[in-house]
């Protein structure tokens, strides 16, 4: 990236910031105590309790990585103010410390997607780049959902813009690893996994080392994996209560929902493109989907 562009970026990155400060004092939803108490578990108690535990009904119930992410965060926030990392005073707390904390937390996480636009968007023309770096950068959604209501969207998002990144780029290894780094941060995601387990299998692990690229690919999810649940299978840890079966259970329920109505839709797009398009954009629709199983 030019050292213009890159000024370009800071400058529409220091404007949303402001924007995002002025958002500090107002409303919260309940994720706001939701994300506190989960800094409070997994600073308070040892790894092999943090699903476990059930001294607030905000439970931890996200997978792994997020848990870590937490704990990183919590270091920080001990620090700033003890009461906000303790697990039986610190329920409810909600002075203005911990409201500007959890707030900026939010805001240096979204790093992560100014990253990731940049590393999606460099290809494209400069007036291309500029229009998705605003649509990006200054998100109605992530700006009412991440800083007002309070979650950590735009940081996930941003890995997903990486992992889009890399196999834009060919890099369909790292791809795939960047995307199981984020089912592993929140396994809602997940619902694209079935999207790129056929896209990585047809365009990755083929040719004459298939093979070999199969093993490599099921290895980086496999260590990626290991990573995330190695600790909590040391400690017998590795389904942590019904609370999260029953977390998981909901979520194959979403993912299936979300397929029907994929595949509902789909079908009834192709009836009425093959019932009422010319012959032309009929054969444009089939070079298409050729090109997407690797034939074209």
């Amino acid at each position: 990236m030019r050292l213009s562009e890159l000024q370009e970026v800071a400058s529409l990155v220091g404007i949303a910031t402001c924007v995002k400060l002025l958002l500090v004092p107002t409303y919260h939803s309940t994720d706001f105590e939701v994300h506190r108490n989960w800094l409070a578990i997994t600073h308070s108690l040892p790894l092999k309790n943090w699903y476990s535990d059930e001294s607030s009904e905000w439970t931890l119930d996200y997978p792994p990585f997020f848990a870590y992410f937490e704990f990183f965060l919590s270091i920080f926030a001990s620090l700033l103010d003890p009461q906000i990392t303790h697990l039986q005073n610190g329920q409810g707390y909600a002075s203005n410390t911990v409201i500007l904390f959890q707030r900026v937390s939010v805001m240096v996480a979204d790093v992560f997607l100014y990253w990731g636009v940049c590393k999606i968007s460099r290809h494209l023309s400069a007036a291309k780049k500029k229009l998705l770096l605003l649509a990006v950068i200054f998100s109605p959604g992530l700006f009412i959902v991440d800083h007002i209501h309070f979650q950590y969207n735009g940081f996930l998002l941003g890995m997903l813009l990486l992992s889009l990144a890399a196999l834009q780029d060919g890099h369909d290894l790292l791809g795939g690893f960047w995307f199981a780094v984020l089912v592993c941060f929140k396994h809602l995601f997940a619902v694209a996994g079935p999207i790129y387990f056929v896209y990585l299998l047809r365009h990755y692990c083929r040719g004459p080392q298939k093979v070999l690229r199969f093993f490599k690919l099921a290895g980086s999810v496999v260590g990626v994996l290991v990573v995330a649940f190695g600790p909590f299978a040391y400690y017998n840890q590795v389904l942590p209560g019904a609370r999260f079966l029953s977390c998981l259970w909901g979520f194959f329920f979403v993912v299936w929902d979300l397929w029907c109505f994929y595949l509902l839709k789909g079908t009834c797009f192709f009836i009425l493109f093959t019932l009422f398009s010319p012959s032309k954009e009929l054969e444009k629709l089939q070079n298409v989907s050729n090109a997407c199983r690797g034939n074209g």
